[in-house]
């Protein structure tokens, strides 16, 4: 089969999509005929190499996917072939305590499809059968292999982790982003009051058409002062960051007594400055997330598949030129998702 193939860490001269071995089908492992992926900017990280991965090269990335069954292991039970379906891309144990205690989001040996093991942007991917979530008839392949991932990540971080309140203030950064084009719209559906950030107009046009009340190009005025002034001087209730080290500080500050700052990730870097004093002093939370459950998974899918959310689709390639769906996210070109198919499906 052809397949996205990262052959060493480096730029994106290291991605090529070219010949793969095919899949062997485990006997809870289903074959899906892979109709459309999706980048998220965890493969930018994988491409470029994390201290804590060791990959056999060359390495197959992309966590998000959707596409037809082609065949299935002897003990699955869910699918059978020619049933539509889409990768949620965290695998858990299924054994330790925190599995056996219904969360498998912090199982002790929880790892995505894509990031710490092969993914699916390939022609053929052998999936685990509960790493799959049925796509109704009618849901467009761009939408089903985009939405996942960042639409999971977003539900869990405010309605779960953050506890999201109608009326409450919301500050989310990155509006545009994956992510954060997804938090946009969940929190407008939520009830809260959404402020965003961008750094372009058509960024922030963007936003306001899918649920902010209030906008900041960030480019031009610090937003931490910014909020600060749209609310009177008290701060929002939560904060998503998922920015890091460019950000964090002013995130901190953005914040009302007693609020939370969420985060899923720093792509902007790891390890920034913060302020300590500012934290105990207004009793803030600083708060955690990671994917979502698999009842998450279905409440938030379910409001994709119905149109209540849609994700963004900036662009849409051959999966033989992922290395300019790379420079697309890297460049933060555009708002949404960057959608990569098979180029036999082209």
């Amino acid at each position: 089969m052809q397949a996205v193939k990262i052959v060493e860490h480096g730029d994106t001269d290291v991605i090529e999509y070219g010949e793969y071995p095919d899949p062997d089908v485990g006997r809870d492992e289903v074959l899906v005929d892979v109709k459309a992926g999706a980048l998220n900017h965890l493969d930018v990280w994988v491409r470029r190499g994390l201290p804590t991965l060791d990959l056999e090269m060359p390495h197959v990335p992309g966590s998000d996917a959707a596409g037809v069954v082609v065949a299935t292991g002897d003990d699955v039970t869910r699918f059978v072939e020619g049933d539509r379906v889409a990768v949620s891309a965290g695998v858990n144990c299924g054994e330790c305590e925190f599995c056996r205690d219904g969360d498998p989001t912090l199982c002790v040996n929880f790892h995505l499809l894509g990031e710490h093991v092969p993914g699916v942007h390939a022609e053929y991917a052998a999936v685990p059968s509960d790493n799959l979530i049925p796509v109704p008839d009618g849901v467009d392949w761009s939408v089903a292999g985009s939405s996942c991932l960042v639409f999971q990540t977003a539900w869990r971080m405010l309605i779960d982790r953050a506890d999201l309140e109608p009326g409450e203030k919301i500050l989310i950064l990155g509006a545009s982003g994956g992510v954060g084009h997804a938090a946009l719209q969940i929190a407008d559906y939520a009830g809260a009051e959404v402020y965003a950030t961008g750094s372009t107009e058509e960024k922030l046009r963007y936003a306001e058409n899918h649920g902010a009340d209030y906008v900041c190009n960030y480019e031009e005025e610090n937003f931490a002062e910014w909020v600060r002034a749209e609310t009177g001087g008290r701060g929002v209730d939560v904060v998503v960051d998922y920015i890091g080290a460019g950000t964090w500080r002013d995130s901190i500050k953005s914040l009302a007594k007693n609020g939370r700052l969420v985060t899923c990730g720093g792509t902007a870097g790891p390890n920034p400055e913060t302020d300590i004093p500012r934290i105990f002093w207004n009793q803030l939370q600083i708060i955690g997330s990671t994917m979502g459950t698999p009842g998450q998974v279905d409440d938030v899918m379910e409001l994709v598949w119905e149109g209540t959310f849609e994700p963004s689709i900036r662009a849409e390639l051959p999966m033989s030129e992922t290395a300019r769906a790379h420079e697309i996210v890297e460049g933060r070109e555009g708002f949404g998702k960057v959608v990569v198919r098979p180029d036999s499906e082209l």
